[in-house]
């Protein structure tokens, strides 16, 4: 048999009447599933919090604990266990009351106690901004969420009461919370699969932030609505009668896109309101997944299906578990028909997604598979929590993660991986594995070499290739789109700046201690102390890392770790910073010491050394301009020479004068790679009809290489001027 229902229309959600849902309804409400004993515990939870909030009033007038009760009433339609009901009928205690955690833990247990505190907001701490306080607010609530995700139920459903009931907010302060909703919590719901929540999330907060965008969609949808009825009648009425010939039973529903979707639809994909043809949907429910499939031949047979609109989210489901088939039919008159075909079982889970697993029996395949996709987002949230240096940039790397339109990507093992439209082959390498991702070097997509950047598509094959000595590069933040890769990236790349600094501090430090003739193990260790201790550093690793960061010049802590008497220190207070053996640089230090760009100082160059404040040392030619400046301030700069073991390539600057005649760049390119170098740059400057001035960035190993570089390139006929740029 085949029912066919009318197209549901989603109904303007009204404030909750507090005079009619109360405790009694609650306990009443649940009944149907809890015990006896549960429901005494949950009444008695709603006694000690209508004691707790006595006397506070919500901005619209009713007394608060009615909003606690709502929330309550939102867990229970999702058939949540007890703790659940009563964490949400005591969520806002530990924030707006003098009850601590203490106190809950020994009235209602522990469990209840860690789900109030995750949903608590960090209302004791000073913050800098309220978006701060925002981020960090985010980052307890996530680290909470992994621990229990029962704590992400009910925020929702406190979120989503206060969605019903903004209208008593101020203006400015509505639209922030409903910002927050659209941006924040409608995805975390989206990714945990509770469509429905989603759903009513996204359609208040657009009224509620864009109410003149919201008033103009909505009467477009529902002129749509009457011109469209009677087709959208005929094709249910055409695929109910073709499903009956053919003996499947089906349940088919006509749905109606939620606003939100098509506004956001028509603002990424810059359409009009009549360029959207999937306002209009049908779903067709059926007993099981054999029959999604037959169900997808008879529709097809039904209407001419659209070449490549068709998507297996059975084989294949989506992150958040969601799973049915998903094509789009030539209907009559050629309007497009967006048809989805799922089970029951599907169903329920597309609706409640991980609530799913509370709502119905516990041993269901598809509720705990909805589950462990959950948790499997959230072990990723924790990884970029642990990698994230603050707060707000974990913030800003989760929203990332939270807007995922998915690839799906084969490992060379046949494996699949969900990524978000857009990854690269740098984020499918950290979403096989931190480590994968900080070694990689090479790639090949369906057995071909393809670059790191190289955008995925669904159905490809991706293999990463990987070097022991190889590490993150800077470059890769550029590209990277997945939260995971960009707080991993950027959180190996600090560590690295940290060990290099110290390294380099070490060393400009011992240094600096070579002109008193000491070492910095031969420094007294209760001086080392006093002077951490004035200097308010935990250890001498954090001192090194100052000093090569350039945060504190190393001839003055030297100064100090040397000199006990006051008179010492004044007959030291001439000594030289640059005095010494020189500091030998070569060249593969990295992060925390930079060759100059004003000068592209080579091997062979005199140079010298300047401490940039939070950079480290920069390397400059010693004749360079930008260094004369520093010639009065010798606190700021040391001495510095080639190690006669350097192997680096280095940039150097070449201009050349050659005649305007065909092939000579052709000519320079091949005498510059005859000489084993690579052009990283390359610029040109007409000044008359007969020459031109080239300038070349070439990679030279020395002054040496560059001067051969040089001679070869003179012996080219065309060439009428060569010279070094100057610094």
């Amino acid at each position: 048999m085949v029912e066919s229902a009318p197209t549901p229309t989603i109904p303007s959600p009204q404030p909750l009447d507090s005079t009619r849902f109360m405790a009694g309804d609650l306990c009443a409400y649940l009944e149907c599933y809890l015990e006896p004993e549960q429901i005494k515990e949950v009444y008695r939870a709603y006694l000690f919090g209508a004691e707790a909030h006595e006397g506070q009033t919500r901005q619209s007038g009713e007394p608060y604990i009615f909003h606690p009760l709502a929330v309550a009433k939102t867990m229970a339609e999702m058939r949540i266990d007890y703790k659940s009901i009563i964490a949400a009928i005591l969520h806002d205690v530990m924030e707006d009351t003098h009850i601590s955690k203490e106190r809950i833990i020994e009235e209602f247990g522990e469990d209840v106690a860690e789900l109030v505190d995750g949903v608590s907001k960090l209302t004791h701490l000073k913050f800098r901004s309220k978006a701060e306080a925002q981020a960090e607010n985010f980052r307890k609530m996530m680290l909470a969420i992994t621990r229990d995700l029962r704590v992400i139920l009910v925020k929702l459903a406190d979120r989503l009461h206060n969605m019903r009931t903004l209208g008593a907010l101020r203006p400015d302060k509505s639209r922030r919370v409903a910002r927050e909703t659209l941006d924040i919590y409608a995805p975390i719901a989206q990714r945990l699969g509770m469509n429905a929540i989603r759903r009513e999330l996204e359609l208040l907060g657009f009224a509620a932030h864009y109410p003149m965008r919201h008033k103009v969609l909505d009467a477009a949808v529902k002129k749509s609505r009457g011109h469209r009825k009677e087709v959208m009648q005929k094709i249910e009425t055409a695929i109910c009668g073709r499903m009956e010939e053919v003996g499947i039973e089906a349940r088919i529903v006509g749905r109606e896109k939620n606003l939100y979707s098509i506004y956001r639809k028509m603002k990424q994909k810059r359409l009009s309101f009549s360029e959207v043809y999937d306002v209009f949907a049908i779903r067709i429910i059926v007993a099981d997944v054999d029959t999604c499939y037959r169900a997808l031949g008879v529709a097809h047979n039904l209407y001419k299906p659209v070449p490549g609109r068709f998507k297996d989210y059975i084989a294949i489901p989506k992150a958040n578990g969601y799973q049915s088939l998903h094509t789009v039919l030539f209907g009559p008159h050629g309007i497009p028909i967006e048809v989805q075909i799922r089970t029951e079982e599907m169903d329920r889970v597309a609706e409640t997604g991980i609530a799913a697993h509370w709502l119905y029996k516990a041993g269901d395949r598809h509720s705990a598979t909805a589950q462990d996709r959950a948790r499997e987002w959230l072990k990723g949230v924790l990884e970029i929590q642990q990698a994230a240096g603050n707060s707000m940039e974990f913030l800003e790397n989760v929203k990332v993660d939270l807007f995922p339109e998915e690839v799906y990507i084969f490992t060379p093992q046949g494996d699949i991986m969900e990524l978000p439209r857009g990854a690269t082959v740098v984020d499918f390498a950290y979403a096989v594995h931190s480590d994968v991702g900080n070694t990689c070097v090479a790639a090949k997509i369906d057995r071909r070499l393809a670059p790191l950047s190289t955008p995925l598509e669904s159905g490809r094959t991706v293999q990463i290739i990987t070097a022991p000595g190889a590490r993150p590069n800077p470059a890769w933040l550029n590209f990277v789109v997945t939260g995971k890769a960009r707080t991993a990236i950027r959180h190996y790349l600090k560590n690295l700046q940290q060990d290099e600094a110290v390294s380099l501090g070490r060393r400009l430090l011992e240094k600096a201690l070579s002109v008193y003739e000491l070492s910095l193990e031969q420094v007294p260790e209760e001086r080392l102390r006093a002077l951490l201790e004035e200097l308010q550093l935990p250890d001498v690793k954090a001192l090194l890392a100052d000093v090569g960061l350039g945060n504190r010049m190393a001839a003055l802590v030297a100064r100090r770790l040397s000199v006990t008497e006051d008179a010492d220190a004044s007959a030291m207070e001439t000594t030289p910073a640059g005095m010494g053996r020189p500091l030998a640089v070569k060249g593969t230090e990295g992060m925390v010491l930079s060759f100059a760009k004003c000068c592209n100082p080579i091997p062979g160059d005199p140079i010298v050394g300047v401490m940039s404040t939070g950079r480290g040392l920069v390397v400059h030619r010693e004749h360079c301009r930008n260094v004369a400046d520093y010639r009065d301030k010798p606190d700021k700069w040391i001495t510095v020479e080639w190690a006669p073991d350097s192997t680096q390539e280095y940039a150097a600057t070449v201009r050349i004068q050659t005649a305007n005649k065909r092939g000579v760049l052709a000519s320079l390119a091949a005498g510059i790679a005859d000489m084993g170098s690579n052009i990283e740059h390359v610029s040109f400057d007409e000044r008359d009809g007969h020459a031109t001035t080239i300038t070349f960035t070439l990679s030279v190993r020395s002054r040496k290489h560059l001067a051969d570089i040089m001679r070869r390139l003179r012996r080219i006929p065309e060439v009428l001027r060569i010279a070094r740029a100057r610094g």
